[in-house]
């Protein structure tokens, strides 16, 4: 052992403590090297009796077996007579007289015992285990109509109700957070959102400006503009550029901090402006911009 020590220390270079510590792992490692293989080697390929669960399985497939075979002998019988019937009203012999299988009726009945209807024909098809053959035997037989159709008075109601939508349209630039809510898709948030951007602009000229105002997606947009107008006659709260402070320029949604700065900066160094095409002189304006900001601009005579 102590020629061991030796060898190891004068090999690796190892202190008398490292040394010992060396000599104490090695032969864990081989334990934990070795342990699986051992393991899987002498356990492993010892047989496993499953004589208990494949009876269980053969139990099991039998009883699948026998159900199938009833179900599909008892889905494939032909109906012994045909005749006009409502499958809200119809008692179960009367069913499995018309080529119902018995489990499918007494699912049928079921399923009227917990409240539920056929409204159309196509419902029936919703009945688990409904045999699609004998449901196009049977279809001209079902007394039920082939889809929903709306009484008389409910057209009548939602045709009023569309009129008197369109009636109660309301001015963009005067409506308030209650008529902004009764929009579909506005809620209070947006509403308030919709007015302190409308206050901040000056009021909207054009309603394509709405797709300006965030959270508005294209859907309430629409529906905005269905119940909502903009004035004929509607002038928007114009800025006196000749007046305003940068300040008052910049919170206007349109003009902001730079173009505010270059309108105060041109205005100290050429006076106040004459005309609002003067403002076209100002190098960062382009035409867009200036046909955007102009009907929110003003010049005191």
């Amino acid at each position: 052992m102590k020629r061991l020590r030796s060898w190891v220390r004068a090999f690796f270079g190892f202190s008398r403590t490292e040394t010992n510590a060396f000599l104490l792992l090695l032969p864990l490692m081989f334990l934990v090297i070795f342990i699986i293989p051992t393991y899987k080697a002498f356990f492993t390929h010892q047989e496993k009796d499953y004589s208990k669960e494949k009876k269980e399985l053969d139990s099991l497939v039998a009883t699948w077996k026998d159900r199938e075979t009833e179900d599909s002998i008892t889905s494939i019988k032909s109906p012994t007579s045909l005749f006009a019937f409502n499958p809200n009203t119809a008692s179960k012999e009367e069913l499995v007289s018309l080529g119902f299988s018995p489990y499918v009726a007494s699912r049928l009945e079921n399923y009227r015992s917990k409240g539920g209807k056929f409204t159309i024909k196509s419902d029936l098809l919703k009945l688990y285990g409904m045999d699609t053959a004998l449901y196009k035997t049977l279809y001209t037989w079902i007394d039920l109509p082939i889809k929903k159709t709306l009484k008389k008075f409910e057209k009548n109601a939602k045709q009023e109700t569309f009129k008197k939508a369109v009636k109660e349209k309301f001015d963009l630039n005067q409506a308030d957070s209650s008529q902004l809510v009764s929009v579909y898709g506005i809620g209070g948030k947006l509403s308030v959102r919709i007015i302190k951007y409308r206050d901040r602009l000056g009021g909207f000229i054009s309603s394509d400006q709405l797709s300006e105002v965030y959270g508005l997606d294209t859907v309430v947009i629409r529906e905005l503009k269905m119940k909502a107008f903009i004035a004929d006659n509607f002038k928007p709260k114009a800025i006196e550029i000749n007046t305003a402070t940068e300040k008052e320029l910049a919170a206007h949604p349109y003009i902001k901090y730079p173009l505010a700065k270059a309108i105060a900066a041109y205005r100290f160094q050429h006076g106040s402006f004459k005309l609002i095409n003067d403002l076209t002189q100002i190098a960062i304006i382009d035409k867009p911009t200036f046909e955007k900001i102009k009907p929110y601009l003003s010049i005191n005579p």
